[in-house]
């Protein structure tokens, strides 16, 4: 990766973070309000996530079929279409991890930034669930050689 590319994913990181922070995405209690469907709902997430995706959508569209980006490095996008099981409990574990703490990943990484506790408390544990993952696959890997 060369320093050119380095800096803008440095810029692209701190302007995603600072997007997150304005939006009410490291707001944990933000964040829960918007999954409380049945009790008081706040909607404006919604807005966010509408955002987000009619910024993404077009852009994942725009690189499709490139195997190099803008700036000549490689492009990793996600090549399966398949709905198993690792994908289902993956999804289900992320969306009780956010409906219990009100952080997903990039969210609780900026609110540990500024210095939130509980922030911190999710990130450590984050990263010790994905220490924990690769253990395990590195095992099953090793299993099945």
């Amino acid at each position: 990766m060369t320093v050119k590319s380095r800096v803008i994913a440095l810029m692209a990181g701190l302007i995603f973070g600072l997007g997150l922070l304005l939006s009410g995405m490291a707001n944990p209690e933000k964040v829960l309000g918007f999954l409380d469907l049945a009790g008081a709902w706040d909607p404006s997430l919604a807005l966010v996530m509408i955002g987000a995706i009619t910024v993404g959508l077009p852009a994942f569209q725009l690189v499709k079929g490139r195997s190099r980006s803008l700036l000549k490095e490689p492009l990793q996008l996600p090549t399966s279409a398949d709905i198993d099981r690792p994908l289902v409990i993956g999804g289900l574990l992320f969306g009780v991890g956010w409906g219990l703490a009100g952080f997903c990943p990039g969210p609780a990484i900026v609110a540990t930034g500024a210095g939130q506790e509980k922030a911190l408390v999710f990130t450590l544990a984050m990263l010790t669930g994905m220490g924990i993952f690769q253990f395990g696959a590195r095992k099953t890997v090793a299993a099945q050689s």
